[in-house]
Parts: C-alpha cells; sequence; structure tokens
C-alpha cells in the first residue's frame, strides 16, 4: 500500500472517517481507494474473537478458543522465554482467525489488592511488569500481528474509570506507572497502544497530549498507532490534537464530522488528521502485508502449552512437614466445587470461550484413588451445613484433604471493584472445619488477587494457582502429585490485612478524584520501609529442592552513569530433584537526597538445574538501574554515591549483596537566592568557600559556651543544624552588622556565575 499516495487523494471526510471503527471490532474501508478494513479482537491472553458465523451472535460471543493463564498468573513464572512462547501461539492464532490486532497486554501497576481487574495485570512492580509485557508483545509480533498495550495510563481501579481523576505527582507518574509501559514500549515496540478510561491530573488519557505525544513519541520514540479503549472518547477533536488516532468503536459519523467541522473552523489542524489517518493506514497495512494465509491453529498444541504455563507460574506457598507432593498410594480427598469446576479466568472483555477446560478431579484420576465433596456453592456467599458435613467426614476418613478455594466471580470481575480482600465465608468456614479433623490439608486457592488467610496456621500446604487457565486442573495435578517442581514467585506482597496497604487511605477516592498519597511507595516498596510483617512477600515462593548461592562478582569496584555494570552469581541445585529458581537482583541506594525505598528490583533471571548442578548467572545494569525520577529535572536521575547490589529468592531473601560506587554527571538545576540554606551551599563544590564570612559572624556573635556538659552538646548540636538550615538572609540578623543584604546579595552572583547554575548532588 502506497500510503503517501493514497492520502494524497483522499477528502478531509475520508480521513476523517478512518479515525473511528466502523463497528464494534472493524477499522473502516474506503473501497474506491482500495483501503481494506481491518478486524481486532479482545485478549490478552486468548483470542476473543466475536462470531461472525450467526447474525445473530452479539458483540460478546466470541469463537471457541484457548484459554491460557492470566497476567496475575504469567507474572508469577517470571519467564521471559515462556510468555514469548505464548504470544507465539496467540500471534498464530489471530493469523488462523484474520485478526490484525490484539488487545493487550496490560501492564498497569497494581495499586491496591482491590481493583477488580487486576487479573488482568502483572505486578506491582514496574520493572517486572515491563519485562513480561515486552516478551508477550515480542511473542505475538513475531507472528505479524500487532499488541495493544493497555491501558495508558494509571487504570488502577474500576470504580468511576470512565470520569475518576488520579491525582499524582510527577514523581509516582513516572517512576512507577509509566516505567510498566516504558520499558515495553522501548523494548518490544508494540504495534499499537491502548489508552485508558481515567483522567491523569484533571485530563482524560484519550486527549491527553503531554501522555501520548509528548511522553509516548518524542521521549520515548514511539511511532504506532494509539487508540481508545472502548468509549473512552471525551471530545474527539482534541483527541486527535493530542495524538489519539483511531476511536473505537464505531460512533456511528458523529465524532468524524467534529473532526471535519473542527478542520473547517481552524480549532483542529488538518496536519494532526494526517498523522493520525496515516497511522491507521500503517497499522492496517502492515496486518496485510505480513498476512500468513496458511497459519494453521492447533488447539490441542495450544492447550499443552496452557498447562505448561500455568504449572511454570504456580506458586507453592506453604509446605510444612513437605506434605506436597502428594503420595499417590495415599487417600487423597478433594473438597471444593472448584477442583471438579475450576474458576480459571475473570470476568469482562478478556473472557475467552475455551473450547476445552481440565479440572482437577478428572486429571487427578491417573495419579491416585480420589474421593471428592462438593464443600460449597459459588451462586452465593451461603453457608451449606449439609455441604461442609459431607466434607468434613470424606476429610477425617482420608490421608490428605485438598480444599480447592478463591474467588468467584462475584467477588471481583471487570467493571467493579473488591469491597474487601477476604474469600467467600462459605470457603473460610469450609477450610476450618476440615482442618480441624483433618491435620493433613492443603488449601488450592484460584484468586485474581491476593486475600486474607484466617486459617493459614490450620493448614500445611497452599499452593497458589492464581487463575490459571484451560488447563489449570492439568497443572494443578502435576503440582500436588510431583510431576512438576513448583517454580513460580509472587508478583505482588500478599499482605496480612488489607488495612496494611499503603492505598488504603485513599482507595478509591472521593467522588471523581483520588489522590496517589503513597507516591512511589507501592506494594515491596512500602512494606519494606515500613519494616512490616506481611502474609508472603514480593518474589517469593517455595520449590520442592533447594538452591544454594554463592560467588557473588561486582565487575567493577567503581563506574560512571555512562557505564553498565556486570554482575554474576552462582546458583547450585542442592536437593535430589530437577527445579527452576527465580534469581533476583536488587538495587540499594544507601544514601539519596530524595526518599528512596529499601530496595527495588532491577534484574531476574529463570533457570532450571538437575540436581546438584550449577549455573552462573550474569546481570547487566545501565544507568537506569541506580536512577529515580526527579521532578526538578524532569527526567532520570543519578546521584554520585554507593550503592548496594543485593541477590535474593525474594525481596526479604536477601542471599548475598556488594557495594559499588557511582559516580554521576548528572546535576541538579540550581539558582542561588537570599532565601537558599546554607546546608544547599555546602553541597556544592567548594561550596563553603562562598561561606566562609558568614559562618565566622554567625559563631562570633552566638556564645555556644556552657558549663553543662550535656547542654553545651545539645546546644552545639542546635546550632549546627541552625547554620544547615538558615536561609543566606538570615545570617544579617545574626552578623551585628558585618553582613548586609547586599552582601548576600553579591555571593548568590558569584556562585550563580562560577558555577553555571549546576547544583552538585
Amino acid at each position: 500500500m502506497n500510503i503517501k499516495k493514497i492520502m494524497s487523494k483522499m477528502t478531509l471526510e475520508e480521513k476523517a472517517s478512518l479515525l473511528s471503527g466502523s463497528d464494534f471490532w472493524h477499522t473502516k474501508s474506503v473501497e474506491r481507494l482500495g483501503i481494506p478494513q481491518m478486524m481486532m479482537s479482545d485478549g490478552p491472553h486468548g483470542l476473543r474473537k466475536q462470531r461472525v458465523d450467526d447474525e445473530n451472535a452479539g458483540v460478546n460471543e466470541s469463537i471457541k478458543s484457548v484459554c491460557f493463564p492470566t497476567a496475575c498468573t504469567l507474572a508469577c513464572s517470571f519467564d521471559r522465554d515462556l510468555i514469548y512462547r505464548m504470544g507465539q501461539a496467540i500471534g498464530n492464532e489471530c493469523q488462523a482467525e484474520n485478526v490484525g490486532v490484539i488487545l493487550g497486554p496490560g501492564a498497569n501497576i497494581k495499586r491496591s489488592p482491590l481493583c477488580g481487574r487486576n487479573f488482568e495485570y502483572f505486578s506491582e512492580d514496574p520493572f517486572l511488569a515491563s519485562n513480561i509485557a515486552a516478551s508477550h508483545i515480542k511473542g505475538v509480533q513475531s507472528k505479524k500481528i500487532g499488541t495493544s498495550l493497555k491501558h495508558f495510563a494509571a487504570n488502577n481501579q474500576e470504580n468511576r474509570r470512565m470520569s475518576v481523576s488520579e491525582e499524582i505527582d510527577e514523581r509516582t507518574l513516572n517512576e512507577i506507572y509509566l516505567a510498566a509501559f516504558e520499558g515495553a514500549v522501548r523494548d518490544a515496540k508494540p504495534y499499537t497502544l491502548m489508552c485508558s478510561y481515567n483522567r491523569i491530573n484533571g485530563t482524560y488519557s484519550s486527549e491527553n497530549k503531554r501522555l501520548l505525544t509528548d511522553i509516548l513519541r518524542n521521549k520515548w520514540g514511539f511511532e504506532g498507532l494509539v487508540m481508545s479503549d472502548w468509549g473512552a472518547v471525551n471530545q474527539r477533536p482534541k483527541g486527535v490534537a493530542a495524538g489519539l488516532d483511531l476511536e473505537m468503536p464505531s460512533s456511528g459519523g458523529v465524532n468524524d464530522a467534529k473532526i471535519v467541522e473542527a478542520v473547517k473552523k481552524g480549532t483542529l489542524s488538518e496536519e494532526d488528521v494526517n498523522l493520525c489517518c496515516e497511522r491507521v493506514l500503517t497499522m492496517v497495512d502492515n496486518y496485510y502485508s505480513g498476512r500468513d494465509e496458511n497459519a494453521v491453529w492447533d488447539k490441542d498444541a495450544d492447550h499443552a502449552l496452557a498447562v505448561e504455563i500455568a504449572a511454570q507460574s504456580m506458586v507453592l506457598l506453604k509446605n510444612d512437614d513437605r506434605i506436597l507432593p502428594l503420595s499417590k498410594k495415599s487417600k487423597v480427598a478433594f473438597i471444593g466445587k472448584f477442583a471438579a469446576e475450576p474458576r480459571f479466568q475473570g470476568s469482562g472483555s478478556s473472557h475467552i470461550n475455551a473450547f476445552k477446560v481440565s479440572d482437577a478431579l478428572s486429571a487427578a484420576e491417573k495419579y491416585a484413588d480420589i474421593s471428592y465433596a462438593q464443600g460449597y456453592v459459588t451462586e452465593d456467599d451461603k453457608i451449606d451445613t449439609a455441604l461442609i458435613n459431607e466434607a468434613v467426614e470424606l476429610a477425617q476418613n482420608s490421608d490428605v484433604a485438598v480444599v480447592f478455594a478463591g474467588l468467584t466471580d462475584l467477588f471481583e470481575s471487570e467493571g467493579f471493584d473488591r469491597s474487601h480482600m477476604g474469600m467467600p465465608e462459605c470457603q473460610n468456614e469450609l477450610i476450618r472445619r476440615v482442618a480441624a479433623v483433618q491435620p493433613n490439608t492443603v488449601v488450592v486457592l484460584h484468586n485474581g488477587s491476593p486475600v486474607e488467610m484466617p486459617w493459614i496456621e490450620n493448614v500445611k500446604g497452599i499452593l497458589e494457582t492464581y487463575l490459571g487457565g484451560q488447563g489449570v486442573g492439568e497443572a494443578v495435578c502435576e503440582i500436588l502429585f510431583g510431576k512438576v517442581n513448583p517454580s513460580g514467585k509472587l508478583a505482588e506482597t500478599f499482605p496480612k490485612k488489607l488495612s496494611d496497604n499503603p492505598s488504603y487511605l485513599s482507595f478509591p477516592g472521593e467522588g471523581d478524584y483520588v489522590r496517589y498519597s503513597e507516591g512511589i511507595f507501592v506494594g515491596y516498596r512500602y512494606y519494606d520501609f515500613k519494616e512490616m510483617d506481611v502474609l508472603f512477600p514480593f518474589g517469593y515462593g517455595l520449590s520442592y529442592t533447594t538452591f544454594a548461592y554463592s560467588d557473588l562478582k561486582l565487575y567493577a569496584k567503581n563506574i560512571t552513569d555512562k557505564d553498565t555494570l556486570t554482575v554474576s552469581v552462582t546458583v547450585r541445585n542442592t536437593g535430589h530433584v530437577a527445579g527452576r529458581e527465580v534469581v533476583q537482583l536488587y538495587v540499594r541506594d544507601v544514601e539519596s537526597s530524595v526518599i528512596r525505598p529499601v530496595k527495588e528490583l532491577k534484574g531476574f533471571e529463570k533457570i532450571e538445574l538437575a540436581p546438584g548442578e550449577s549455573k552462573v548467572i550474569v546481570f547487566n545494569l545501565d544507568r537506569r538501574a541506580f536512577a529515580f525520577y526527579s521532578d526538578k529535572t524532569h527526567d532520570w536521575f543519578v546521584e554520585s554515591g554507593d550503592f548496594e547490589i543485593m541477590i535474593g529468592s525474594s525481596s526479604r531473601d536477601i542471599k548475598l549483596s556488594q557495594m559499588i560506587h557511582v559516580e554521576s554527571s548528572d546535576r541538579f538545576p540550581f539558582v542561588c537566592t537570599p532565601n537558599t540554606t546554607m546546608g544547599d551551599i555546602f553541597k556544592l563544590k567548594n561550596g563553603h568557600k562562598y561561606l566562609e564570612k558568614f559562618v565566622k559572624n554567625f559563631a562570633d556573635n552566638l556564645d555556644t559556651e556552657s558549663d553543662n556538659e550535656v547542654l553545651g552538646a545539645a546546644t552545639k548540636l542546635m546550632m549546627e543544624a541552625q547554620l544547615r538550615d538558615n536561609p543566606l538572609r538570615v545570617m544579617v540578623s545574626f552578623s551585628d552588622g558585618n553582613i548586609t543584604h547586599e552582601d548576600v546579595e553579591e555571593i548568590c552572583k558569584k556562585i550563580n556565575a562560577e558555577l553555571c547554575g549546576k547544583l552538585d548532588n
């Protein structure tokens, strides 16, 4: 397609028409110019393509497809290659079904465990979220199918999601919420990106020029198309000017006409329309030029992949007395409706019409003699005494009781947020009653986000499956009976109770406003800084084997901010079975001029080791690993100083650490005024030389001597603090006329002239 030539022949009305969908899922065509339409479809963890073989099929009736594990599960794999393979499978499915763009993945940060859509998002940590998202994108796009990274940005709640304004300071927005997208955009180059419904600091994402153009395109180098979330458009001409290329779904021509009208009135540049139109045409052309007419969709092969991914992502949270793996000779009771009818995905736009679903009860038949009791209903949260009594009796007469529990669609879904962090009480009661009569009780959880566990001390084992896709039953049994060694690690912290969460006081806000008052302290950043006990920390997960860490090497002792630091560590499987370990690298800024987290994830690798086998893992850290986002420079900033490189198996289990000194060329903008403090000037290179007269007069005119030794020491500390924190102008008051306001002004001029307005960090 010769896009430039085609555009030269298009009318303004035709250009405007291409900037919105023709229906719910298709772009528009222009027959006279040979522009075809293109179909897009929901994802992100499978193909949710609307049926086209039935005229009466509604917009949410989709074809039979493969449901892979949801994002909350995928991120726990910490496995880039595994996610890439899933992306390849989804991309191939799209080729086979004539779908040009699949809507996903979702890289929004899990600010609160209550967000109803958390199951579609990866992590509380932006580094992990961006890396997993990038692998997903690369996999899909390797098949010449576009992805749509979403929801840009700060879509962290469902409550009033189409009108709420997230009030977020500049550092927090860039360091936490945009960083999850930035890495994926720079590394994976998604074909499209989807804007969110919400406002950010008062401006809708769909018409936020700073977000869609200044940051996304000009700063990050994004070259693809930006589309709206379905119904996210507020004022369409403003959106075009801001960089929103495509409105979805169709507006029935209403907003197309507004674009034309705005151009004719001169309130919207036709150049902006042309830019958007060109990006739409590029997206369509990319699809048709990359069409694979021979793509074959092997649903059974993709189902097997879904099982593998689920098994590699599930997290073993507790395994007292090595109750797992289960013996095939044991009398095992499976209890709970989810054993027979698993909850394997969330509700809403990502809901896949799975062509088959494996349940644990059926999958376990090849491992052991299994008995079953339903235990509870999922239609409501009423305790059914008869069902519980039946389960208790079965548990008493078994060697092991495995209770399948978690959250139902009534507790979490797109469209609404959870009101608490608890599980259905009928399930909690079931677990309590079963554990009371059966000391060998294991709980298998099916949930899209963290839950409180009031029964945790009464059970021996807990396996977190999250929402494991259509192969969840097979995957669960592979872990329960030891065919697969669990290797998932938590991509989010499980707090002990909801009120421990840093967003507790401000989620979901008041009316149409929510203030992100916790700032950068999201998830483990908060819990570690507060030294707060948690139920399970970020990065945590048990294995059926053990690993030893040794020989941490930093290939330099001093680097500059322009250098790359190479780090290596040796990990050995010290157990008796093969296993996979997620090696995590965290960085701590030892001393900073701004408040920073205790540690931040800056590297991870998943490795597989046979018993006794060792491997050397290598990490490369660039300047970003040491940087924070500065609202003074409006960019990432590295301070000179010492940093601790920490290697661990979770955020709370650091095995090895070493120090590195980083010498940075970054400097803060600085202008000296009479209100500049003495302490800030002391930080300047040779700053003390400018203040010798000031310091001497301050000391001469204030007697700090005292016969009382303690009082004298305290007075000295007070004077030092006062000297550090006093603005220059105050020195006039303590100089007995020896220093004038003119002297202060002269010092300011000298500092500004000689140091070129730069503050040494």
